[in-house]
């Protein structure tokens, strides 16, 4: 069974928590709802995580239909729009689709945003037919249900449809860390729950949902001083920094904190 700092957690605990602080809301100082905000989020996501941008494949979906399930407060979802794709978010923070509403005015670009939870999709007849890919970063992992939101997520895909998705990773860094007591899931204190799952419990998962695995690879260690980086400077921990590149980079891909998982319907 997947690991979890709690299990008798409700949605509406998680969309509490998620509408005080949504995620990466603290990625700028510039006024929230601003042009300059919304490129100060995106630059430092993706140096952060540069991992993301080539999962993600974002100029693949050109002329595509995306469903992004957590669209948060649209990071990803710009980067899809200014692909080119037609994209319909959905989250369970009513005040992260109100922010990426914002971020669709300030960029000039239309999409469908919907407040919904991941285990009961419930798609209004004015979306697409069909979706190319159905995307969710770093969502997955904090819902109760996980296996309700795979089965809600399998209804309104394709046959042909990718579905693309990250959760934590059980045999990593960061869940070591954790723990061990030296450090929490998420950047704010309190996450209600933030699940993680190795190889095995995710191709179970899928396979019980109607998914079959396609590739599946582990990313990301955090090594930035958090006492540094909360005030925007990038300092390595000295035990990152003394380490060399291949050394890091070799680390990352065995024990990192974000499993990318790559499936198709059954």
């Amino acid at each position: 069974m997947p690991a979890s700092h709690r299990v008798d957690v409700s949605l509406e605990e998680v969309r509490s928590f998620w509408d005080r602080r949504p995620c990466n809301i603290r990625h700028s100082k510039r006024d929230v709802g601003t042009r300059e905000y919304f490129d100060e989020v995106d630059r430092r996501r993706f140096f952060v995580e540069p991992h993301i941008i080539e999962f993600a494949e974002f100029e693949r979906w050109g002329n595509k239909t995306v469903l992004g399930v957590g669209c948060g407060i649209g990071t990803d979802m710009i980067r899809f729009l200014q692909a080119g794709a037609v994209y319909v978010g959905m989250d369970l923070s009513a005040t992260s689709v109100a922010i990426a509403t914002q971020r669709l005015k300030c960029y000039g670009h239309e999409a469908l945003l919907l407040v919904s939870d991941c285990e009961s999709i419930v798609l209004p007849s004015n979306t697409p037919s069909h979706f190319d890919l159905i995307y969710s970063f770093g969502v997955l992992h904090h819902t109760p249900d996980i296996r309700s939101a795979l089965a809600a997520i399998r209804r309104v895909a394709s046959p042909s449809t990718q579905f693309r998705f990250m959760v934590y990773a059980k045999n990593s860094w960061k869940n070591a860390m954790i723990v061990s007591g030296l450090d929490q899931p998420e950047a704010q204190f309190g996450c209600p729950i933030a699940n993680t799952y190795d190889e095995a419990e995710i191709r179970v998962l899928l396979r019980e949902t109607g998914w079959e695995l396609e590739s599946l690879q582990q990313d990301h260690i955090f090594p930035w001083q958090i006492e540094r980086y909360v005030q925007y400077e990038y300092v390595k921990e000295p035990y990152f920094e003394a380490m060399p590149p291949a050394v890091f980079d070799a680390l990352r891909k065995a024990f990192g904190w974000h499993l990318l998982v790559r499936a198709r319907p059954i």
